[in-house]
């Protein structure tokens, strides 16, 4: 009758479950020998009932003892069998596995002994066994032995040495959901050991990688808020190994789904992740080009908030975003794929993250979506008109924001918007609403207002502008008040501004009949305001008339802020702009009679005036006057003024028609004030 145990000795089985090491290890020499000789036999019967006795009766005992034993003979039944170790490779392997979760520590610690003596006997037939190895050293990683993990550690290594040999074998596949799961582990020791693995297979020619990066990328960004330096640098290497092998083939990238998780961490408070993700949308840009289009929406929520960075240890953040901003916009205007791109890019979305932007409290984010929103309007016009009427009233309120350049910016949009609907109904319904902005924003009128004007003046027809606003003011603007406010900044631009130049020019040549039009249609709402109707016909050197309105305003109420505009025409008339001026009172052009209407005009300003220092400069001036154009009678045909064919009497009674409306509004209001203070 054979042994218990057989065909174990019933002294080996003894030994084998002895407490004491040695004698357990001198059992476990004898099973070798004996496993040596059965295979040199062939005998695999013998062979496999001796597995099975070890892994049953032993591995699988209650007590520890001979749980241990049970593994340093299937350790040395695996030495024993050597190069034939792969025929019983699954018999050898379970039992082992199972044990390294024990609860006894140095059973646990002897089973990774076991299964390092097994894996390095059998090393490429344990292959189809790595999924379960993975998961079972994943654990062992974080064991609270440090000889357990130790353990681990060294099968850990040759694990790696095995499969970097077995590449071509190795089943990919079937190990990624294995590690797609791992990767969202929070043990610092669990993520240590899945990034080496990313590592180690990332580096290995024959395995590619990268095909199955998006399995994986979201758990790496993720591993980068661990606390320990440690996974931090591994991650950063990991990822930056990935990005190199990208770069040099970019092939195998599933760039939507990449993409994507990038787009979605380079949201991430932390600036780790947000950095290396937005590095990343950066390489991706330029690796795929007009590709990321489709993604733009979702790359400008992500870069467009980090503009605002001004912190050091965000700069970099900012630099790679900005960066990729440029980029952005350099494939959008590419001509070489203009129709590619038009149908690549989503106007819609992208202009719900703009439009969202635009209310953020960054002057350098504003400013970007601006610029985005200028960019786009001039690359895709006809798409980008059905988003013109949404944008107009955001774009409008920008106009008081604290930044002159996001206010500038804001400009540029809408000039362009303008320019796009080719349409004078649309620039009519644009500065009518600019207007009533004015009105209804008195910090911006006195503010921004001026700035506002000259900007538009640039990007627009100056003539158009001028003409549509003092049409507005002129039939559309009851309070007469702020109609006069508006029409005083207005000649303030006109006179002084560098961008007015031309219009400037244009209204000094009179008698052509397109600066005479534009002068009949200024005066017209200029009227509102006494001081601004002699700036503008003393700039169109209509002198006549003005020698003639200066007689009215004896009708028209002095007031301080009559006699300011008075003070300040007086430095304008002394600045360069009124230098043609002030060489007509010496001209003996038109046979004197600009220069004598002019006199006369000038002397009738100089009444007005109270004994201040305009009041003496402008004496002064006119002290330098010759006499000899008073020596003859003036002819009114010989002026500038005659020569225009302009009806200036009906400019005269339009004038006394608008002030006695000023004066009755006055009078009204201060009967109102009056009422007000007494029923208080």
């Amino acid at each position: 009758m054979d042994p218990p145990y057989a065909p174990l000795s019933e002294s080996c089985a003894k030994a084998l479950g002895d407490k004491v090491y040695e004698k357990r290890k001198v059992a476990s020499q004898e099973i070798e020998k004996m496993v040596t000789d059965f295979n040199n036999k062939n005998n695999t019967t013998q062979i496999r009932k001796l597995i099975e006795v070890l892994s049953n009766d032993f591995a699988a005992s209650r007590d520890a003892n001979r749980r241990k034993g049970g593994l340093i003979g299937l350790a040395a039944t695996s030495l024993g069998l050597g190069k034939d170790c792969h025929k019983y490779v699954n018999e050898l392997v379970q039992p082992i596995i199972n044990c390294l979760s024990d609860q006894d520590l140095r059973v646990r610690y002897f089973a990774s002994e076991s299964l390092y003596n097994v894996v390095k006997v059998a090393r490429a037939a344990i292959i189809p066994f790595f999924p379960e190895l993975f998961a079972a050293l994943s654990r062992l990683v974080t064991d609270s032995d440090q000889t357990v993990k130790g353990g681990s550690e060294l099968l850990d290594r040759l694990l790696k040495d095995i499969v970097t040999e077995s590449s071509q074998t190795f089943n990919l596949e079937a190990f990624i959901p294995l590690l797609r799961e791992r990767i969202y582990v929070k043990n610092a020791n669990s993520r240590q050991y899945v990034i080496s693995w990313i590592s180690i297979l990332n580096a290995v020619p024959d395995i590619n990688m990268v095909y199955y990066l998006t399995d994986i990328l979201d758990g790496l960004l993720g591993m980068l808020e661990d606390n320990s330096p440690e996974v931090q640098r591994m991650c950063e290497t990991t990822l930056n190994q990935f990005l190199k092998s990208i770069r040099n083939d970019a092939s195998s990238v599933h760039m939507e789904d990449t993409i994507n998780t990038l787009i979605y961490h380079a949201q991430s408070p932390n600036e780790l992740i947000k950095s290396i993700a937005i590095s990343w949308v950066r390489e991706f840009v330029q690796i795929f080009g007009p590709n990321v289009l489709p993604y733009a929406s979702g790359i400008f929520t992500a870069i467009l908030p980090c503009l605002e960075y001004n912190v050091e240890s965000k700069l970099s953040i900012k630099e790679c975003a900005v960066s990729v901003n440029k980029s952005m916009m350099q494939l959008v205007s590419s001509k070489e794929h203009k129709t590619e791109n038009t149908e690549k890019i989503d106007l819609r979305s992208i202009m719900e993250v703009l439009s969202r932007y635009l209310t953020h409290n960054s002057m350098h984010t504003k400013v970007a979506v601006l610029k985005w929103i200028h960019h786009l309007f001039l690359n895709f016009p006809n798409e980008m008109s059905a988003h013109a009427n949404n944008l107009n009233d955001n774009l409008l309120s920008i106009l008081s924001d604290n930044s002159d350049e996001v206010v500038l910016q804001s400009l540029s949009v809408l000039a362009v918007i303008a320019d796009s609907q080719d349409s004078k109904d649309h620039y009519r319904k644009f500065l009518l609403s600019l207007l009533n902005l004015f009105s209804e924003e008195r910090l911006i009128l006195e503010s921004r207002a001026s700035l506002i004007i000259r900007k538009l003046c640039e990007l627009l027809n100056a003539d158009y502008i001028y003409r549509t606003f003092a049409e507005i003011i002129a039939e559309q603007m009851p309070n007469l008040k702020l109609a006069a406010t508006i029409v005083r900044m207005l000649n303030s631009i006109l006179l002084t501004s560098t961008e007015l130049f031309e219009l400037r020019n244009s209204l000094r040549h009179i008698s052509n009949e397109k600066s005479a039009d534009l002068f009949q249609c200024l005066y017209k709402s200029w009227a509102h305001c006494p001081v601004s109707t002699l700036s503008l016909c003393l700039l169109a050197q209509c002198y006549q008339h003005v020698s003639d309105l200066v007689i009215l305003f004896g009708d028209v109420e002095i007031t301080l802020e009559l006699l300011s505009e008075l003070d300040k025409l007086v430095q304008l008339i002394e600045s360069p702009i009124f230098a043609p001026l002030r060489l007509t009172l010496v001209s003996k052009s038109n046979n004197c009679a600009d220069a004598q209407y002019l006199a006369h005009a000038l002397f009738g300003i100089l009444m007005l005036l109270p004994q201040t220092e305009a009041f003496n400069t402008l004496r002064n001036r006119l002290q330098c006057v010759p006499n000899y154009w008073g020596q003859e009678p003036v002819e009114a045909r010989n002026s500038l003024q005659h020569k225009s064919g302009i009806d200036f009497e009906e400019l005269r009674n339009h004038f006394i028609k608008l002030q006695k409306a000023h004066r009755e509004q006055r009078i009204i209001q201060r009967k109102r004030s009056v009422i007000i203070s007494e029923t208080h």
